[in-house]
């Protein structure tokens, strides 16, 4: 009978066990890969229902202020018109981006097509931009040849059609665009809920019109376009970061987090990671127990990217290299 000696207890065999049972409880989440990569796939279908659902809502709403527009003249009630028909459109190029992103890395895409949501992002901003502008000179026109709003009670109920409208697709884009880490979603949804404040400012136009101060509509329609001005601005800088690979400190710190409790990892020397689309691609570097073997190293590394996958939200994928420490 072989006896062992108490040196097969050293320091190098306590790493190597630590490893071990480590490798062992954590290799038991690795089935979760298929069921992230599934997951991953239904969030980009839940996106694809929610702009179908969310455009044919405000094309609804829009088609219906169109016709009230055509009976009772008002240009705060066009101005809010066009842009739930531009808001409408920005549908189409955040559709076609869900599209591409479910089609995966290609040998010419080797990234996948996540950038396309960035993309479908400058659409949409151009599409707010030029609504805008059309806004503004629709009331500035009137602002000069005022006149009063015809059927002022049809005005006032597609003003609050567009407030209900608008209100209603900003939760359904806000909701699943945080359940599925969409940023273009978030911010879709958050344009739609001032899009609806802005509906109720025709509501100021009637009032206006009513009470025989037929400026009002002009200035409710000048002061929407502006609104909408200011929507488009203020995204600019967001949508710009995320087209410079710039990513929230955060996420950072939660992949070096989860990395660095890692048994055998020493330091965690770099950590990358950028938004492709409305996911997360990490880039780890390890360094860990120069006494681990090298299989120990590529058994850590590809475990680790299946817990990082796991435990960070919007995480993609997750480049896991390890070298000896030093």
């Amino acid at each position: 009978m072989k006896t062992h000696d108490h040196h097969d207890h050293g320091p190098e065999f306590l790493a190597r066990t630590k490893v071990g049972q480590w490798l062992h409880r954590i290799s038991g989440h690795a089935h979760h890969s298929t069921v992230e990569v599934d997951a991953a796939m239904e969030g980009d279908a839940r996106g694809l229902r929610t702009l179908k659902v969310s455009m044919a809502g405000l094309f609804a709403t829009a088609l219906l202020q169109s016709s009230i527009v055509v009976l009772s003249g008002s240009v705060a009630l066009l101005s809010d018109a066009l842009h739930n028909f531009a808001d409408a459109m920005t549908s189409i190029p955040l559709w076609i981006a869900f599209v591409l992103l479910r089609r995966g890395a290609t040998s010419r895409f080797t990234y996948g097509y996540g950038k396309a949501e960035d993309i479908a992002g400058i659409v949409v901003l151009a599409a707010v931009f030029l609504s805008a502008c059309t806004a503004i000179y629709e009331a500035s026109l009137r602002f000069f040849s005022p006149g009063p709003i015809l059927h002022p009670g049809w005005v006032a109920a597609a003003a609050i059609v567009g407030f209900v409208g608008n209100e209603s697709v900003a939760q359904i884009r806000i909701t699943t665009g945080r359940q599925i880490g969409s940023a273009a979603l978030v911010a879709d949804g958050q344009h739609s809920r001032i899009d609806g404040l802005t509906s109720l400012m025709v509501l100021v136009g009637v009032v206006g019109s009513v009470s025989g101060h037929p400026l009002i509509d002009p200035l409710a329609g000048l002061a929407i376009g502006l609104v909408i001005l200011t929507i488009a601005v203020s995204a600019v800088r967001p949508l710009g970061l995320r087209l410079l690979d710039a990513i929230e400190p955060e996420h950072l710190d939660r992949i070096r987090e989860v990395a660095a409790k890692a048994p055998g990892v020493r330091s965690v020397p770099r950590v990358r990671a950028r938004w492709s689309g409305h996911r997360i691609l990490g880039d780890v570097d390890l360094s860990v127990d120069p006494r681990l073997s090298a299989k120990e190293m590529e058994e850590i590394g590809k475990i680790l990217e299946e817990e990082l996958r796991r435990t960070v939200p919007f995480l993609g994928e997750a480049d896991v290299r390890c070298r000896p420490a030093d």
